[in-house]
């Protein structure tokens, strides 16, 4: 089997399958029909994978993106005219800078709305009221809803009730649904209560990866993808009630992140490898130095425990992942080089090292492993 033998230009980068993200957005298409906006979430760098290169990439087949700060709202709206959702808290400082960059905002407290109100600015402020249904972060709570909605309206020359939305605390973490139709009812019954005093925000969104894929009466006009998009499970419960229900899904993953070898070396029976002497060479082993470590987001807890591939076979991380190098046993592999592709996560030859393999290894999810990968690492977009 060939594999690369180009000297690589970076010590680790990130590549972005563009087919494989497109393929992703496609299922989610298929699967919400064509009267449901889709936002595609990029908050966290994208989840790990690059918010610059993932806009770029879903640019002209998305219909919002979705980020959590202003921040982020900001280097999107450099990357697109579509429209930008703030989910998360945006500053009263920040307020004004938000609206006036067509951002818009998730709202669910009286301060950002009197904040937006006394700031007079030339433009309508796009809001997105959050309902409290049952994660108990962020949101309105049902008795107070009217009442902050109807304030909006009252001031509806500065403010514009664009959107309502809520999120689901257990969907993806059970096979259990009782929760989350009990979240569901609330959330319905939030929306009757607004339409029957003649207010109707024009987006009505609840539904991320999950409860896009496992309940259809979830989706309403918007839902929000998120790790999905990037070919990822939102858990294997979802996977397993999709597989229940008799609904076929195939994602791929987008992302692989890669390094290469730096030195090659020999060490005797007896002596030890990294921070702490926690490997003893058991015979005499071949080594290979790898310049990645907890700095750029591999984790220290895959000390000893970890793997990566290299010619499409395995090869173990032994002794401490240090701040920025990991060593590998590569005694098993011949022809080891200066320079040669190590894969961390992604395939090798016919190997895969998955982001779920190195999350349980650590202890998390899937989520947790891809977005605390260091933002500065070089993202490559390939077919």
């Amino acid at each position: 089997m060939h594999f690369k033998t180009k000297s690589p230009q970076y010590k680790t980068w990130i590549e972005i399958s563009k087919s494989s993200l497109l393929h992703n957005l496609k299922q989610f298409k298929k699967m919400v029909g064509t009267k449901t906006k889709i936002a595609a979430v990029v908050k966290a760098n994208a989840y790990g994978h690059g918010l610059y290169e993932v806009v770029g990439i879903l640019n002209t087949s998305c219909d919002w993106f979705c980020v959590d700060s202003i921040e982020e709202g900001l280097m999107v709206r450099r990357l697109t005219p579509k429209p930008i959702l703030i989910l998360g808290y945006t500053p009263l400082s920040r307020l004004k800078e938000a609206v006036m960059n067509d951002l818009s905002i998730v709202v669910y407290n009286n301060a950002s709305i009197e904040k937006i109100i006394n700031l007079n600015l030339p433009k309508k402020a796009k809001l997105h009221i959050k309902v409290e249904t049952g994660l108990n972060r962020q949101g309105v709570k049902g008795e107070s809803l009217l009442s902050f909605a109807e304030y909006i309206l009252k001031n509806n020359k500065k403010l514009y009730l664009e959107g309502m939305s809520t999120h689901f605390a257990n969907i993806e973490d059970t096979l259990d649904p009782s929760f989350a139709k009990l979240q569901l009812k609330k959330f319905k019954e939030a929306i009757s209560q607004l339409k029957r005093n003649g207010i109707n925000p024009l987006l009505i969104h609840c539904a991320a990866s999950a409860a896009t894929f496992l309940y259809p009466d979830t989706r309403f006009n918007m839902v929000r993808a998120g790790i999905a998009l990037y070919g990822l499970w939102p858990s294997r419960e979802t996977k397993i009630a999709l597989r229940i229900r008799k609904r076929k899904l195939i994602l791929k993953p987008v992302l692989s992140w890669k390094s290469m070898v730096v030195q090659v070396k020999e060490i005797g029976a007896g002596e030890s490898v990294g921070y702490g002497r926690t490997w003893i060479a058991p015979r005499k082993t071949k080594i290979a130095i790898i310049p990645i470590g907890y700095a750029d987001g591999y984790d220290r807890k895959l000390s000893g425990s970890s793997r990566v591939l290299i010619k499409g076979k395995f090869a173990p991380v032994i002794g401490r992942v240090a701040m920025n190098m990991i060593v590998i046993d590569i005694s098993s592999i011949k022809n080891v080089s200066i320079e040669d592709e190590v894969v961390l996560i992604g395939l090798s030859g016919k190997e895969r090292i998955s982001v779920e393999e190195v999350a349980e290894k650590i202890g998390t999810i899937n989520y947790e492993v891809v977005a605390r990968i260091a933002s500065s690492i070089k993202k490559v977009v390939v077919t």
